[in-house]
């Protein structure tokens, strides 16, 4: 068998599929980084016959040489580099890897070529959101337009980004070839290492600062939401409620099992922990209690029975007598319980407020707290609205169903749903079909609550009639309405309260800014009229009377100048406000004239003269244009 050895030069493309060449010989290709002047590859051959001749020619095909660029996407702005000998430095990746410390080595590999500062901190934000999201933003887009050169058929550009979803978005909207790993991922840790000294104008300093601020308002606008529909506040909510109740249910059998000591019938009596509680604290001692206390048991108990017992078992008791230090312990933490469960009273409301505001047809549909604990369970209302309605089904049973997995029996049917008033209400045989309609209903109400901007539960309630026509189709056979006829419903109601919704917060907006114009005047007499509706300002009424009485003046004042012709008339109040005082002004004479005839005729006399100076002041204001016009035309003919 003869071996041959090939040398290859870089620059020379072959075809080593055996098409060329006429031998059956094992191939060993080198390829060489030296420079060979005729640029021609040869074949050497040991055992070659001397006629034979060169067995490999040389193809001729163009060079394709590649040009790198790389895209730095900085807090200060874009900035292009170009990197220098791409061909050698992609195939020494270690010495790339070892020059990156070395500013002087790394430089004579890359060099910045362009630079784009952003205008603001928000045009900074919306680059870097529109980065992060894998689109491609119109600063970015005029930026590589301008400074990318275009390939040529001898030359291909190649553009190195960060990311592959920006990488994807130039390539389809420029048609720039793109690359984000191999050299790449080496030379943008060098640049980001050493970006401070390519730019003159840029610190160290500075440019941390610039990081800091974007770092903080990038993660500002990634929490910022609608602080009226905010899902974590649920979870936390939902997850605190279960351990109340099991802190509780704990605490309260410590407190019946520390008092039966004292007085064991109250245990029977009483099953409500609540009210054992309550009434451990209020009773105290058995011994001593009177005839005065029994309104008070009985506001506790709401049962005069009970509150008979409870006085005859307190006479013929089995317990035994306690101290006051110990009663004293008791009482104490009676009166912990007594909060603790006031306060979970008070956060199962705080609960339902939010799940009304949040996710108000899920709500609707299923209960505040199963929808609230199916939130929790998915981790968030996006991410339950993600789920498929097999998988809400048995949210919350996934050991059963990995052990019916494990051991091949039956999958169950049902997780937190289960604790929904519709799987207890249907048969046995019909508990499977339930969950799964209700399922499918509930992947449809998280949907609605997630994608929608003004939340309504009206959807909502039509699915819970759903489920319920439904179960009397199980149960009795009667027909439901047919889904399609109860959606179009279902929307258009959810338009119109939309729309109300929508109004009322316009109105709502109107009266914060009137309100905050109010105190930014620091008007003392600013109210806010919480009946109508509406804002009025008693501090704005006397201002306008003043000025009114400001252009009364100045009228009088250029009555007695239209003589010289120099006449300046202001404008008049609005016609309604005229008529209503002009109401004003004879209501309030007619009730003087009943308290005071005389006084009477002499102030209508007063306001007929007041009338007719205003009269007076129009006629003569338009007199004295007339007369300021004839004035001037004599003076021009006198000159003539």
């Amino acid at each position: 068998v003869q071996h041959f050895i090939v040398f290859v030069d870089s620059r020379c493309s072959l075809d080593l599929n055996g098409e060329d060449l006429q031998c059956n010989c094992t191939w060993k290709v080198y390829k060489l980084n030296t420079n060979i002047n005729n640029c021609c590859c040869s074949l050497l051959c040991s055992s070659r016959p001397a006629n034979s001749g060169n067995l490999i020619s040389r193809k001729n095909t163009s060079i394709m040489s590649k040009l790198l660029f790389i895209l730095f996407e900085h807090a200060a702005g874009y900035s292009l580099f170009s990197v220098k000998e791409f061909d050698e430095v992609a195939s020494l990746l270690p010495q790339v890897e070892s020059s990156v410390t070395d500013i002087s080595k790394f430089q004579s590999v890359v060099k910045l070529n362009a630079f784009q500062a952003f205008r603001n901190g928000p045009n900074s934000l919306d680059n870097i959101n529109a980065i992060a999201a894998g689109e491609l933003h119109p600063d970015l887009h005029s930026f590589l337009e301008k400074e990318v050169p275009k390939s040529k058929k001898k030359v291909q550009i190649i553009l190195g980004v960060g990311d592959a979803k920006i990488g994807a978005a130039i390539s389809d909207t420029l048609g720039l070839s793109c690359q984000h790993t191999g050299v790449v991922v080496e030379l943008m840790r060098g640049i980001r290492q050493h970006f401070s000294s390519f730019i003159k104008a840029l610190t160290e300093t500075t440019a941390g600062k610039a990081q800091l601020g974007l770092g903080h308002s990038y993660s500002r606008d990634k929490v910022k939401f609608n602080v009226n529909r905010v899902d974590n506040m649920i979870i936390q909510s939902i997850s605190l409620l279960d351990q109340l109740d099991k802190d509780i249910n704990t605490f309260s059998m410590r407190i019946r099992e520390w008092y039966s000591y004292h007085f064991p019938e109250l245990v029977k009596i009483v099953n409500d922990n609540y009210m054992y509680a309550r009434l451990a604290n209020l009773i105290g001692d058995r011994t001593k209690l009177t005839p005065d206390m029994e309104e008070a048991i009985e506001e506790i108990i709401m049962d005069s029975a009970k509150v008979k017992a409870i006085f005859d078992a307190s006479k013929s008791s089995m317990g035994f007598d306690i101290g006051a230090i110990d009663l004293i312990s008791i009482q104490t933490f009676c009166r912990r319980v007594i909060s603790l469960t006031e306060y979970r009273k008070s956060l199962a409301g705080y609960l339902t407020s939010k799940m009304t505001s949040v996710a108000p047809n899920l709500a609707a549909l299923i209960g505040e707290q199963v929808g609230a604990r199916l939130i929790s369970h998915a981790g968030s209302l996006t991410n339950l609205a993600k789920y498929p309605a097999s998988t809400v089904q048995i949210l919350g049973a996934e050991k059963a169903l990995f052990r019916a997995l494990k051991t091949r029996g039956n999958t169950p049917k049902y997780g937190l749903i289960f604790h929904s008033t519709f799987i207890g209400r249907a048969g046995p045989k019909n508990k499977g079909r339930i969950s799964r309609y209700l399922a499918n209903k509930c992947s449809i109400a998280s949907r609605i609550d997630t994608f929608s901007d003004v939340p309504t539960a009206i959807i909502g309630e039509h699915l819970k009639q759903q489920v319920e026509d439904r179960l009397k189709f199980y149960e009795t056979g009667e027909t439901p309405a047919k889904n399609l006829d109860v959606m179009k419903q279902a929307v258009t109601e959810a338009d119109s309260a939309k729309g109300e919704a929508l109004k009322a917060q316009k109105k709502l907006a109107k009266k914060e800014k009137k309100r905050k114009l109010a105190e930014m005047n620091g008007d003392p007499n600013a109210t806010l009229d919480t009946t109508n509706g509406d804002m009025e300002v008693d501090g704005e009424e006397p201002e306008k009377k003043k000025k009114k009485k400001k252009k009364d003046k100045g009228n009088l004042d250029q009555s007695m100048v239209t003589s010289e012709g120099d006449v300046t008339m202001e404008d008049t109040t609005p016609a309604k406000k005229s008529k209503k005082k002009k109401k004003q002004t004879e209501e309030e004479s007619q009730e003087n004239e009943i308290e005071n005839g005389d006084d009477c005729s002499s102030k209508k006399k007063k306001k007929k003269e007041t009338s007719g100076m205003d009269t007076s002041l129009n006629v003569t204001a338009e007199e004295g244009d007339g007369s300021a016009k004839k004035s001037k035309k004599k003076k021009k003919k006198s000159q003539e």
